[in-house]
């Protein structure tokens, strides 16, 4: 891959956007590598969890871009808006846990790629915008959904109304992400939070989290039939014999036997 570097090490696959020329801004290209790149981590079996970052320490990604985007008829923004959002829907829909390390700049589509992760970690430098409508246009890859489900329709209107840029600390108020840190102990917060998760099981975290996207927007009688029979089969794995024997064995669970 061009613009993508890959790492897998104790059982964390790490995804970098490699583009730092550009701030790391997403090109077509780069849109297929990303999803491609998640898409191999997913099924890599020495995986159970997934960070994306951006390289150096001024963006995460700092949207799409522009320049392409200039010459777009509206056929070719269609194609683009699509193969973005089906890149975001491999991230969102991952059974492994996505983490979102934003170490700079998330700005339209990066933040973007940000929202449809799990779980958000954001350096003290962090900035993040949906700025498209200063361009005469609107967030294409999922931001006018995504964003109000995470912090709520009235700040989801204010950020991509008005385009205007946010830092660290307001998207920690608002519910946008997870964790603030310093710049220096970024990917080692990323790594202990990887490390919390993975020392249960995947398979139910996998089940949880297909529970929680699957029943977010439906009504909770809906939902809880999709916990209730989540839960249930669960009851049929050696991942729940195994979970349970170490409980009443007091020992530590091992899932990857």
């Amino acid at each position: 891959m061009k613009y993508i570097k890959i790492e897998v090490k104790n059982r964390i696959g790490t995804i970098i956007i490699n583009r730092p020329e550009a701030l790391n801004a997403m090109s077509r290209t780069l849109v297929g590598e990303l999803k491609d790149a998640t898409e191999n981590l997913i099924k890599d079996s020495d995986v159970n969890i997934i960070l994306i970052t951006g390289s150096g320490e001024k963006a995460f990604v700092a949207g799409a871009d522009i320049k392409a985007m200039q010459k777009m008829s509206g056929r070719q923004a269609l194609e683009f808006s699509r193969e973005g959002q089906e890149m975001t829907m491999v991230i969102e829909e991952s059974p492994k846990p996505v983490i979102a390390v934003i170490n700079g700049f998330a700005l339209g589509g990066g933040c973007e790629i940000a929202l449809a992760c799990d779980i958000r970690i954001a350096s003290q430098n962090a900035k993040f915008s949906q700025p498209e409508v200063a361009l005469g246009i609107i967030p294409g890859w999922g931001g006018t959904q995504r964003l109000p489900r995470l912090i709520g329709k009235g700040y989801a209107i204010e950020m991509i109304a008005s385009g205007e840029m946010i830092n660290a600390d307001e998207a920690l108020r608002i519910g946008l992400v997870n964790h603030v840190v310093p710049q220096s102990e970024l990917m080692g917060k990323a790594y202990l939070l990887a490390q919390s998760i993975l020392k249960n099981g995947p398979n139910a975290v996998a089940a949880a989290l297909k529970c929680i996207h699957t029943g977010y927007d439906k009504s909770l009688e809906s939902s809880l039939d999709i916990e209730l029979n989540a839960f249930a089969e669960l009851f049929e794995t050696e991942e729940q014999r195994e979970g349970t024997a170490a409980f009443v064995e007091k020992r530590k669970p091992n899932f990857n036997k």
